[in-house]
């Protein structure tokens, strides 16, 4: 983990919501896994002296290049969207523990909002060792669905829901995760960006025995352990523990996390 500065290669929005940012990281010599972060500074630190935690969407190991997938949300990410291709932007990372993944079998991911971005790199990552890849992808309209032709582009099998469209209850996704389960022989389930739905994942993975890993969301405010802004619960050994998202996770086996 260090400190270091990264040209902008592209920045642009994807819709109304949501921008997509690429960067040039010759500077850093350690690979970035998926489920990862990386803690970024907005631009001016008088306005926003908080930096703000973006987990890797990709990462180009050959080019060097690390894209995130950001939603506006505050002053720091809206302005974060008016940088421009050439500006330098200061990054501490790659932060936290990623996704592991099983010896072998098919994956089944499941996604709400921008928590898509997380497991498009985990995504990825599976494609390229040939795994089966099953993505369920639930957002409030189909509008604001991400990364759906990416993902297709890799190999990745993509399922839509949405709250317009009345397919994105927990019970409509519940069917369609054990038609999934049943059918593709799945290994592995992961998720992101919901509770609700990391709950019916946790159940999902009790029920089928599966390996299951969540990637926590939350609100930093040093990165590396020291605030405990991020706290969270964990269950292991029937034993409660309070843990650090950014340091002790963000990502976690599913199983362990105390869903309120």
């Amino acid at each position: 983990m260090k400190t270091f500065d990264a040209r902008l290669i592209a920045n642009y929005p994807v819709n109304e919501r949501y921008w997509q940012m690429t960067l040039d990281v010759s500077a850093r010599d350690t690979p970035a896994r998926p489920g990862q972060f990386f803690h970024i500074r907005c631009g001016d630190a008088w306005k926003n002296p908080l930096r703000r935690p973006l987990s890797v969407y990709n990462y180009d190991d050959e080019l060097r290049q690390l894209e995130f997938l950001y939603l506006i949300k505050g002053s720091g990410t809206e302005q974060m969207t008016r940088m421009k291709k050439g500006d330098s932007l200061n990054l501490i990372g790659p932060l936290g523990h990623g996704f592991t993944l099983p010896d072998q079998g098919p994956l089944l991911l499941a996604a709400r909002g921008v928590g898509v971005a997380t497991l498009h790199a985990l995504a990825r990552q599976a494609r390229a060792e040939k795994r089966g890849v099953h993505v369920i992808i639930s957002a409030r309209t189909p509008g604001d669905l991400l990364t759906v032709e990416a993902l297709n582009q890799i190999g990745a099998v993509v399922h839509t829901v949405t709250d317009q469209e009345g397919t994105s209850s927990t019970a409509s996704v519940r069917i369609l995760s054990e038609q999934l389960i049943r059918k593709e022989k799945m290994a592995a389930i992961y998720t992101c960006g919901s509770r609700r739905l990391s709950k019916l994942v946790q159940e999902l993975a009790v029920i089928y025995h599966l390996k299951g890993e969540l990637a926590t969301e939350a609100h930093m405010a040093c990165g590396i352990g020291d605030c405990y802004a991020c706290a969270c619960t964990v269950c292991n050994d029937n034993q409660l523990k309070t843990v650090r998202v950014c340091t002790d996770g963000p990502v976690f086996p599913i199983r362990q996390v105390v869903l309120s």
